[in-house]
Formats: C-alpha cells, sequence, structure tokens
C-alpha cells in the first residue's frame, strides 16, 4: 500500500466554530495523469471505508474494471475524523501533546469536503473528470460539488441525500447508545467503547441490509430452537468491525452523518442543489432502508443537469458495494448519453 499523507498545517476552522491547530489528510493514488491532468477520477469512501478503493469497491474499480488505473489517475482521501491515516480522534492534539480522545470536535460533512479539497490544491489538481461517492461518501460528495461547481465534470452519487433524515439520525443515535452505555467509553484508551461499537455495528447491519436479504442469506432450513445464522452472522458483523474500527471514529463519523444538510448556510435545499454545474448521476436502491430511493430522486431532480438511475437489489443500502453488474451497467450508460 502506497498510503501518502499531507500535513496542513494551518488552523482549520470547523462548521461549529471550533478549531483544529492541523491537519493529517491521508490518501492514495492509483494510476498516472495524462499530460493535461483530465483523466482524474476522485473517490469519497463510505462509512468505514479506507484509501483503497480497489479493495472496498473492487467490482467497479481497478485493473479492466469500469474506473481502471490504466486509464485514469484514481484518487481516494480518508476524511477526517477516520481511522485511517487523517485527524481525528486519536490523533495528537498539538496544543496538548496527547490524543484528543473524547475532545475531538464535532466534524460536519461539508468539514471533510473542506478538508479533502485543501488536499486538492496541495497536489495541484485544477479539474476532476469524474468525483463519485456512495452513503457518506456521496454526502461528502455532494458538499464538494456544490462548494466548487467548475471542478467536476461528472458528480456520481450511489445512495445518497441532500439532508440525513430523522430516520437515519435516529438509527445513528441508537448506536452511539450503545457505544456510550459500554462502561469503558469514558477511558482514555484507544480500545474505549469497542465492546459497545460491535453492538452499534449489529444494529447498523440492519439499517444497511433488507428482510429480503437476510431471508437469503440467514434463514435456518430446519426448525432449530436456538443458534440460528441470523445470531452468529450478526455476532460476526461486530467482531469483523472492531478488528479494524475503533469507537472513536464510528462515534465522530455517525455525527457527521447526522449533521448532513447540503442547504444549511446556502439558502435551503433548492439554492444549495442548483449551484451544482457539472453532469449527475444519483443512484437509487429500490430495498434501501436508509437512504431510500427517494431521497436520491430528489437530488437529480434539483441539480441542474440530473439523472436517475436505480439498483433493484435484495440487499439494500449496502447494494452499492455488492451488485456490480448493475453498476457497471448504469455507469456506461451515464457516461455515454
Amino acid at each position: 500500500m502506497n498510503i501518502k499523507t499531507y500535513h496542513h498545517q494551518q488552523a482549520f476552522t470547523l462548521d461549529s466554530g471550533d478549531i483544529l491547530p492541523e491537519l493529517h489528510i491521508s490518501y492514495q493514488v492509483f494510476g498516472e495523469a495524462n499530460a493535461d491532468k483530465s483523466n482524474i477520477i476522485w473517490i469519497c469512501h463510505a462509512l468505514t471505508g479506507n484509501t483503497n478503493p480497489l479493495e472496498w469497491w473492487s467490482g467497479l474499480v481497478g485493473e479492466d474494471r469500469f474506473y481502471d488505473p490504466n486509464e485514469y489517475q484514481i484518487i481516494c482521501a480518508n476524511v477526517i475524523g477516520s481511522c485511517y491515516g487523517s485527524t481525528y480522534a486519536l490523533s495528537t492534539n498539538p496544543k496538548t501533546g496527547n490524543a484528543y480522545y473524547h475532545d475531538f470536535p464535532l466534524v460536519t460533512t461539508n468539514d471533510m469536503a473542506r478538508a479533502i479539497d485543501i488536499l486538492r490544491k496541495s497536489l495541484g489538481i485544477h479539474q476532476i473528470k469524474s468525483l463519485v461517492g456512495g452513503s457518506l461518501g456521496a454526502q461528502v460528495a455532494l458538499h464538494w460539488a456544490i462548494e466548487n461547481p467548475d471542478l467536476f465534470e461528472h458528480v456520481v452519487l450511489f445512495a445518497g441525500n441532500a439532508q440525513m433524515s430523522p430516520w437515519g439520525i435516529g438509527f445513528n443515535e441508537t448506536q452511539r447508545q450503545a457505544i456510550l452505555l459500554d462502561p469503558t467509553w469514558p477511558d482514555k484508551n484507544p480500545k474505549a467503547g469497542l465492546t459497545g461499537m460491535k453492538i452499534a455495528r449489529q444494529v447498523g447491519m440492519l439499517s444497511y441490509r433488507h428482510y429480503d436479504s437476510y431471508e437469503v442469506k440467514q434463514k435456518d432450513e430446519d426448525a432449530r430452537l436456538d443458534d440460528f445464522k441470523a445470531n452468529s452472522y450478526q455476532r460476526y458483523q461486530g467482531e469483523k468491525l472492531a478488528s479494524r474500527f475503533d469507537a472513536f471514529a464510528y462515534w465522530t463519523l455517525s455525527k457527521a452523518m447526522d449533521s448532513h444538510h447540503v442547504g444549511r448556510n446556502r439558502g435551503g435545499l433548492i439554492s444549495a442543489l442548483q449551484k451544482v454545474k457539472a453532469k449527475t448521476l444519483s443512484v437509487g436502491i429500490d430495498t434501501d432502508l436508509l437512504f431510500p430511493k427517494t431521497e436520491a430522486q430528489l437530488i437529480s431532480r434539483l441539480v441542474k443537469n440530473g439523472h436517475y438511475k436505480e439498483i433493484k437489489s435484495p440487499y439494500g443500502h449496502d447494494a452499492f458495494l455488492i451488485e456490480y453488474e448493475q453498476l457497471n451497467y448504469i455507469l456506461k450508460s451515464f457516461y455515454l448519453n
């Protein structure tokens, strides 16, 4: 892995008014830019994603895939607040010499977009062929496209929205309550709240998937009394995330998602979305419980050059990470038309 880190040594004022004394932004670059830098694809990752989309979006990004690093220069940065190299709760606060821990301030999806734009400027990039993101990544990408309307030729948003719904906030709050009730959460320890986060992830899975996907994958064929497939699947999902993530990042990123509202300080949703100049594809999922397809449809309807396509899948919100055949077909038709 060729992970790079940009160190922004100036203070960064957050939407909340709090100030981070400096920023570290972790990122990866795949492929080479052409002479006029017109082949750049910038990908924004989802909630627990990292800087390597070839790893977590392997059916879409990689050699001989739709976004091929032999054809494009592909860039993916870790959002601030996440635990894959960018500034977050376990980073050292240069003012104290200690980790922020619970004192790490509220970060918004707009803050994440502004931080990524600082990285973009440091790389000397003045045009981006396509900005692509899913879920949290779509939220960040949408802010970025609104603030920099002349920067992007295309914007592609999978399972995104313009404002976090009360339903979505409710799911996130329930997950954070599991962390809050973990007796280790108050500790200044990198593993604080980890058991609570395992439970949070299990709750989250119920919003990322759909009834139909559990029927297909987790249904028991016998008439057992206990130890069901769904039991072990939920536990597995919690353990799996705990092996690579931490409760501090989960807390910060879920709070950021709650804050998501592109109309804030921009005259409302309609005014904000009409600032997007790029040809925009907003992809909804027919079984998405977390970001219903109506939210994706709203974006495509309100941006000036918006297009809507829909994934049909039993996998709910996570279908944008699974249904590669449909993703590729949708993208091909979008770029050709």
